[in-house]
């Protein structure tokens, strides 16, 4: 499909072509344009031009009609244009395609990236503006702003939300098991601040043996909190390569957990963001889940009309952080400038304080978290948990940001896929586990 942007501008094209060449593996082939692609065209010369920005995230990142119109009234000669993907992995293969069968033109001004593929795309920071500016400097905690940026400090992307991570769970289902519903009783029950990961699967075994529901929704989101609490769960730091899978003790002793808590009858075999996912929040499908900050605003959106979400201050092996993004300005953009302005309103505390309030995205910005409006907050459809003060204890629990290079998307995926299969009764775990070693193997030997 021919670029939305018109020519790319020459000064772009000799680095960006190198770097595509060795555009990462991990890419996956697509059809057809989706909506995530651009539609800034070129406007007349001079900085007050009328010029269109497009911005793409996914999911919901609180980024409301109304909080776009506000940069459109402080930037009179400036229309924004939201494009939003269904999920982080959609909008992953979107960029990834439009750098693989082009230059990248095809995207929007501003695009958003999730912490979890960022790695792929920092191989290759020709691709994308440097960010740093003197007026954002400290704005974020330390390990948000380390994780997008290169090893000669470039920094190529402006963190928007962290997703420190509590429990949510259904206190209706909870009291008809004869468990505790209290916020705070439920923190005690799975062992406050010494919560580990055997006491929440056993308070599991508890609540199954009384209950004809699920205690959890599926292996892979309970997986991925798992692994963001260990240091660098599928490559070594020191070379940016694979481990051994089949000797990686840490991953597989979370692996043996999980599918041992799917023997035990305590997962709904969901996977998240699937069709059966979204019908089970109606379904009474399952009674907890692991909840960064920003699943609140799904939790909420599939369960319209269900009654008795709650929010525990706790987190089984003490601090976790699960996802969290990023606002990049790609090098192909006609409009550079203008898109790295308004990636760092949109990541200003005020903007993101917002989009706290309105999507749960609890902000990354060090003056946001301290805010009233952040502090102050509950959510009245989780029982008027006190959100705010909940998630910010929650992050101040995090350690810093695991080590994630560019294979860990791929790998991750891989015994997502394992786990996936035992989760559906497709195989059992040790085959399951062993056909995920055996592909990972595979990508070894090819480096």
């Amino acid at each position: 499909m021919p670029s939305k942007h018109g020519p790319v501008r020459s000064r772009t094209v000799a680095p960006r072509r190198a770097a595509l060449a060795t555009l990462t593996v991990f890419v996956l082939p697509l059809t057809g344009c989706g909506s995530l692609l651009g539609q800034s065209p070129a406007g007349p010369e001079g900085d007050d031009a009328p010029i269109t920005l497009t911005v793409s995230t996914f999911n919901d990142f609180g980024y409301t009609d109304e909080m776009l119109a506000k940069y459109t009234e402080e930037h009179p000669n400036v229309t924004v244009e939201h494009v939003v993907a269904p999920t982080s992995d959609e909008a992953r293969l979107q960029m990834l395609k439009a750098f693989t069968t082009g230059d990248g033109s095809e995207l929007a001004d501003v695009v958003a990236v999730e912490v979890d593929w960022l790695p792929e795309l920092m191989q290759h920071p020709d691709l994308f503006e440097d960010l740093t500016d003197a007026e954002v400097t400290e704005r974020w905690v330390d390990w948000k702003v380390a994780q997008a940026t290169t090893p000669n400090g470039k920094l190529l992307g402006y963190g928007t939300d962290i997703g420190p991570e509590a429990i949510c769970y259904r206190a209706d289902l909870f009291e008809q098991a004869g468990l505790p519903t209290d916020r705070e009783e439920v923190a005690n029950l799975l062992g406050g601040k010494d919560a580990t990961w055997e006491r929440y699967f056993e308070v599991g075994r508890q609540f199954a043996a009384q209950s004809d529901v699920a205690w959890f929704d599926g292996a892979t989101g309970t997986f991925q909190g798992m692994i963001n609490q260990l240091p660098a769960a599928f490559e070594d730091p020191a070379t940016e390569l694979p481990t051994d899978l089949s000797t990686n003790s840490e991953v597989r002793s979370v692996y043996d957990q999980i599918t041992g808590a799917i023997g035990d009858g305590l997962s709904a075999g969901l996977v998240q963001w699937s069709p059966e996912w979204a019908a089970g929040f109606q379904q009474n499908a399952f009674a907890t889940m692991l909840c960064p900050g920003w699943m609140m605003g799904p939790i909420q959106s599939y369960s319209e009309g269900v009654q008795g979400w709650d929010v525990a201050n706790v987190f089984p092996g003490g601090g976790g952080n699960w996802g969290g993004s990023f606002l990049t300005v790609p090098s192909a953009s006609l409009h550079t400038e203008e898109a790295k302005e308004l990636a760092a309103w949109l990541t200003a505390p005020e903007q993101q304080t917002q989009a706290f309030t309105k999507a749960g995205a609890f902000p990354s910005q060090i003056e946001a978290q301290g805010s009233q409006a952040v502090q102050a907050y509950s959510n009245p459809f989780f029982n008027n948990a006190p959100v705010g003060k909940i998630f910010t204890a929650r992050a101040q629990s995090i350690a810093g940001a695991p080590y994630k290079g560019p294979y860990y998307f791929a790998i991750r995926d891989e015994v997502n896929n394992a786990l996936t299969a035992v989760d559906t009764g497709s195989v059992g775990p040790e085959i399951a586990w062993n056909q995920a070693v055996q592909t990972v193997e595979g990508l070894r030997l090819k480096q």
